[in-house]
């Protein structure tokens, strides 16, 4: 249940909401064919009663976010013709996140029965390999992707990365990832290996993790540049001229990072 105050606090702002619904791939592998009408029904439940506490006046469209796959877009898609058959006779507008895997393999992931789609421009790159320079937001590696964006049938909006985060590796092997892990680590009690990269030189526990000689964490940011470099790549290949752009995620600390300024021209490049 949400807090009170927290409530009472957004009750007070005029805000457009767009109410996003994350659901996880394994739910439609797991998922039978006859339960998909029991989640679509559960999920309007859960949805409405989540408007109604919020006292959301404005929705300005309803989104689901599933990372799906070839194995399992047959029940996603049906789970969304069937959840848009309860909006049919309104104008709330579905839409649903596309991830670039998704754009790359459109032959195999299918188009989901939504309204438009919400790109996803981060998380690009294989977080688990120790060779891997930034996994949220790399151009080159966005290039590979989005070859065929302009064929894409479904208008699209755009999201973006702010977020920075640590990816540990230990003996070469993935670890986990260290979250609110400030910079101010990186101490004498690492060396540095380049640029993002930095190797433990004794055992030790920083900031609540236990970490041992020889872990290698990569520093990863959200840089403006690579911001920027990506909004302009992906705003060279869309064939629709109207969208949405979202930063993720938006709070006191990150907006600290960026400008006014920086923030304008990202969201103008996509203008």
């Amino acid at each position: 249940m949400a807090d009170v105050r927290e409530t009472k606090y957004v009750k007070t702002l005029k805000l457009n909401v767009i109410p996003t619904i994350f659901i996880t791939n394994e739910t439609f592998i797991n998922i039978d064919t006859a339960s998909i009408t029991t989640l679509v029904n559960n999920t309007y439940n859960l949805l409405t009663n989540t408007i109604a506490l919020y006292a959301f006046d404005n929705i300005g469209g309803i989104q689901f976010d599933c990372d799906w796959t070839e194995a399992t877009k047959g029940k996603y898609f049906t789970f969304l013709s069937a959840f848009k058959k309860v909006y049919a006779n309104t104008n709330m507008e579905i839409s649903a996140t596309i991830r670039l895997h998704q754009i790359k393999f459109l032959v195999k992931t299918g188009v989901p029965p939504v309204h438009r789609g919400m790109l996803m421009c981060y998380n690009m790159g294989n977080l688990k390999n120790a060779a891997t320079k930034n996994s949220i937001i790399e151009t080159a590696e966005l290039k590979k992707y989005i070859g065929n964006l302009s064929n894409y049938p479904l208008p699209l909006d755009v999201a973006l990365p702010l977020f920075d985060w640590n990816v540990l590796f230990r003996q070469n092997a993935y670890n986990g990832i260290l979250r609110d892990f400030s910079a101010s680590a990186f101490t004498s009690s690492f060396t540095k290996k380049n640029d993002n990269t930095f190797m433990l030189l004794n055992d030790t526990v920083l900031q609540g993790y236990n970490l041992k000689k020889g872990d290698v964490i990569r520093n990863e940011q959200s840089n403006y540049t690579e911001i920027l470099s990506t909004a302009n790549e992906v705003s060279k290949r869309l064939k629709n001229t109207l969208q949405r752009v979202s930063l993720y995620h938006l709070d006191s600390v990150i907006l600290e990072k960026y400008s006014t300024h920086e923030l304008e021209t990202i969201y103008n490049s996509l203008r």
